[in-house]
């Protein structure tokens, strides 16, 4: 299902579209960290709707039935990701290839590959 198009726009651009959407609303004053977390987590539930009870044929034909919807509310995810980004000040990027370098040492190729084990199966 990787689709191979490129992808619009970058995480500032995205973060900035972002702040301007909530800003010109008036709604920062909603949004401290654990209510916007909050959203987070239920914009990705959202998400997991689209999935339970199916198996793989059902989840195959949803998808292709029902991108557009999973598209929708993975935006939604993306825009709290990015907006809780923004109000704490994290650089999304700089965090994303530290914490994928982690994981990088954390699940070593020749010791996880195939595998589906958490990180502490693999160290020795």
């Amino acid at each position: 299902m990787a689709n191979k198009k490129k992808q619009s726009g970058d995480i500032e651009t995205l973060m900035r579209a972002v702040v301007v959407f909530r800003d010109a609303r008036n709604w920062k004053q909603f949004h401290n960290p654990k209510d916007s977390a909050i959203s987070l987590v239920l914009e990705a539930a959202e998400v997991m709707e689209h999935f339970q009870w199916k198996n793989k044929p059902e989840m195959r034909e949803h998808v292709r039935k029902h991108k557009q919807d999973i598209a929708d509310e993975l935006s939604d995810v993306l825009y709290w990701v990015l907006l809780i980004a923004h109000d704490l000040a994290i650089d999304i990027p700089k965090s994303f290839k530290r914490k994928l370098k982690e994981n990088k040492r954390k699940y070593p190729v020749a010791k996880s590959k195939g595998k589906h084990h958490k990180y502490t199966a693999y160290t020795s």
